[in-house]
């Protein structure tokens, strides 16, 4: 079985590391992106398994970069989590209505973070736990 890509687009750098060490040690390549614009191009070339998305980018909105990959025929049918410190009453219902098939909420609990992560594409090359 080839390995699942992830790609993770995380503007925080600690964060950024922290689920690229996770998703790695699990088995799966992880594609990084800092801004929105620089996910968009990294999906020029390559389209991943799962995009794993802080809701919160220094570019462009989270929410209206979901509605847009939405909006694609190239990314309208890739897995799409929000990766996201948003943890008030109503923000998942929020970020589950404008396209995301899950949430993960921060800061990660590793366990939980791998299960939902395989819950939506499945497990890496193995390599991992």
């Amino acid at each position: 079985m080839a390995n699942k890509k992830v790609l993770l687009v995380e503007d925080d750098f600690i964060n950024m590391r922290l689920a690229q060490h996770i998703l790695e040690t699990e088995g799966y390549i992880v594609l990084k992106a800092a801004t929105a614009q620089e996910a968009l191009e990294q999906l020029e070339s390559v389209l991943p398994d799962l995009i794993l998305i802080d809701v919160q980018l220094p570019d462009i909105d989270g929410r209206v970069f979901v509605r847009m990959l939405r909006g694609k025929p190239d990314t309208k049918d890739i897995k799409i989590l929000a990766l996201t410190a948003c943890a008030m009453k109503g923000d998942r219902e929020m970020i589950l209505q404008v396209g995301c098939d899950g949430y993960i909420s921060k800061p990660i609990h590793v366990q939980k973070f791998i299960d939902i992560v395989r819950g939506h594409i499945g497990a890496g090359s193995g390599t991992g736990r």
